[in-house]
């Protein structure tokens, strides 16, 4: 019985993530242009015109790019909350009245063999949302862009076989960097993104050492470097007694290629 899990791409230039079951192919945002995600997904052996469905995160271009496109071109659902539908209407051109689909957050839904849990995350978006993604008691949770996770959250992700989790920056490679102070201010900021360390932590308080897949996503090519995210992350899970080698698999994201494909 599959589940399947790969990041596409991850990073402020697009997000577009990946996972399948036996009954149901699906997309989580669509960030980059259409032909750019449909040469991805052939580079993990699937197409276009097979995925089932659409689900949006958030309005963001980085989240959004593609998924009009998509939609039109191979007549797919787009699932997303009634204010992020309202706020996204026009960036993404026209979809069919039948393809517009609308989920309550903080409210369990299905999509053939797949339970999906929207839960809300802090971002100076109009209603952004992460996802668990559950099948057969296994789960998947997707939470980048986010300046904060709250308890909440952090109970309603627990127990996770897969976790994509922003580590966005360093503190000081932005703080010295060439970004205005008022950009530097919103990404640091509880609607912001997570740093590095503060990525760690939440890992580090989540995650039981059972031989969980963590995935760090949504890097800054401006103020972050992959290993540098990696290291710190690794150094704050390993001061809770969790060896990265051996207890977890600890893992980046990529902004120009997909991950490996992650199977439960």
């Amino acid at each position: 019985m599959a589940f399947k899990f790969c990041s596409l791409s991850s990073g402020s230039s697009g997000n577009c993530q990946y996972i399948e079951t036996d009954n149901i192919k699906v997309l989580i945002d669509a960030g980059l242009s259409g032909k750019r995600i449909e040469n991805l997904l052939k580079d993990i052996e699937v197409e276009a015109n097979t995925i089932d469905c659409i689900l949006i995160t958030h309005e963001h271009t980085d989240h959004i790019k593609g998924a009009g496109i998509l939609s039109r071109r191979y007549d797919i659902p787009i699932w997303a909350n009634e204010k992020t539908w309202i706020s996204m209407e026009g960036p993404i051109g026209e979809v069919k009245e039948k393809n517009i689909k609308v989920f309550d957050t903080e409210k369990d839904f299905q999509l053939k063999d797949l339970n999906i849990y929207p839960f809300r995350i802090s971002h100076d978006a109009v209603e952004p949302v992460g996802f668990c993604l559950e099948r057969n008691n296994t789960k998947i949770s997707i939470i980048t862009d986010t300046g904060w996770v709250s308890n909440t959250v952090r109970s309603k992700i627990k127990d996770s076989s897969l976790y994509l989790m922003e580590s966005n920056h360093d503190v000081e490679m932005l703080k010295v960097g060439r970004y205005p102070w008022n950009l530097k201010k919103r990404i640091m900021g509880a609607e912001g993104h997570l740093s590095n360390e503060q990525s760690g932590e939440v890992i580090s308080d989540i995650i039981s050492g059972n031989g969980e897949v963590v995935l760090l996503g949504h890097l800054s090519e401006e103020n972050n470097f992959p290993l540098l995210a990696y290291e710190t992350v690794k150094n704050i899970i390993e001061d809770v007694g969790i060896d990265v080698h051996k207890d977890i698999t600890l893992d980046l994201t990529h902004r120009e290629k997909v991950t490996k494909v992650y199977n439960f």
